[in-house]
């Protein structure tokens, strides 16, 4: 991944953090330093090395022992409602990835959700399947397959938007997060683009 990407998590986290609640919102362009979108190909394969047909059609497991806390901070992080203690999940260096860029290191993913919970007062998940893993992706790798229900009002029936992604969770022997990727749609993210550039037309 370009340097610049690198260097515009680190120094705009609050771009990428507000670019998300957009695309969220709206699955709109924005500007900002860095993006990229799911692939309509529905043949390119996602961060498993399955196209997301295949991924999807994963059957769900139960979580080991070592995976629980992992687990518990995933679920904070994406309901909008995490603690300092919930990034205890990723080493000090992790990366994560979206389909809005990157956040480099664990300043960077902390401000990326915690910014999100301040857009967001609320989010649910209604779907949370844990997934087995295929022969290609390590033990060590958790995938995770979520529906996530965003709510602007937090009083509110009916959500703003619900999103379902693919998480890809690589893990260490202390069992943290290395590198965190979600894939919306289960697609994965292509078309880089950059401030003043305009979408590509499908």
């Amino acid at each position: 991944m370009g340097s610049f990407a690198m260097k515009s998590s680190r120094m705009f986290p609050h771009i990428l953090t507000t670019t998300r609640a957009r695309i969220i919102l709206s699955f709109r362009f924005s500007t900002t330093p860095f993006l990229k979108m799911p692939s309509s190909d529905p043949e390119a394969t996602n961060a498993t090395g399955l196209k997301p047909n295949e991924s999807k059609a994963l059957k769900e497991r139960s979580p080991q022992p070592h995976e629980e806390a992992v687990i518990k901070g995933i679920k904070e992080m994406y309901s909008c409602k995490p603690t300092e203690s919930t990034y205890k999940i990723y080493t000090e260096d992790a990366v994560f990835h979206d389909p809005v860029g990157i956040a480099q290191g664990l300043n960077s993913i902390r401000a990326q959700f915690n910014g999100l919970a301040k857009l967001f007062p609320r989010a649910d998940i209604p779907r949370f399947r844990i997934l087995e893993n295929p022969p290609a992706v390590p033990k060590s790798t958790i995938l995770i397959d979520q529906d996530v229900s965003y709510f602007r009002d937090p009083n509110s029936s009916s959500p703003t938007k619900t999103v379902n992604s693919l998480l890809t969770l690589e893990t260490n022997n202390s069992h943290q997060i290395t590198r965190h990727t979600e894939e919306w749609d289960h697609k994965p993210s292509v078309t880089e683009m950059f401030v003043g550039q305009t979408p590509p037309k499908k």
